[in-house]
């Protein structure tokens, strides 16, 4: 148990928060508020952490055997994003990830993600076009990738130098 709290410890130092957070002074936010009512041990987070992603991944995964129902491909994988980008939330806690989304880093990535999520869902759920949910499913996943990247420093930078050098025609 001692080991997993000084892990806790470390990986929120690495993602910039300070071990002994303490709570402004200031007129608390709905997300104090909500931090302060989600009091969890370490292990409880760990915990909370691993069923999330696990079920978040599951559910990507399974969607691969409905694909060829977009509709239902879309709901489920759209599903498994949110679990799997729900689970940090139960490391770090819903207001830091917030925070960290909404950072200026990422703020679009964020953004486009976000668009995207609810773009498959709709299409999923009320157009019921295939072409337009997997269309969706399409846009959701790069922009998955290209939020996931915003967290790995010099990571989009990288892979857009790569893509302008693989797409430029002059020789």
């Amino acid at each position: 148990m001692e080991k997993m709290s000084r892990a806790l410890e470390r990986a929120k130092m690495l993602v910039g928060m300070e071990v002994d957070e303490e709570v402004p002074a200031e007129a608390p936010s709905f997300f104090d508020d909500f931090n302060r009512q989600c009091t969890l041990t370490t292990q409880q987070r760990l915990y909370g952490f691993a069923v999330c992603l696990a079920a978040g991944l599951a559910c990507t995964f399974l969607s691969i055997l409905v694909f060829f129902n977009p509709i239902k491909f879309g709901i489920t994988f759209t599903f498994g994003n949110l679990l799997a980008l729900g689970s940090t939330a139960f490391l770090i806690g819903p207001k830091r990830q917030f925070d960290l989304m909404l950072d200026a880093v990422r703020i679009y990535a964020t953004a486009i993600y976000m668009a995207s999520l609810i773009i498959a869902l709709f299409c999923a759920f009320y157009v019921h076009s295939k072409l337009l949910t997997l269309l969706a499913i399409i846009l959701e996943f790069g922009a998955l990738v290209w939020y996931g990247l915003s967290y790995i420093p010099f990571a989009r930078s990288m892979v857009s130098k790569i893509f302008y050098a693989c797409l430029d025609t002059e020789f």
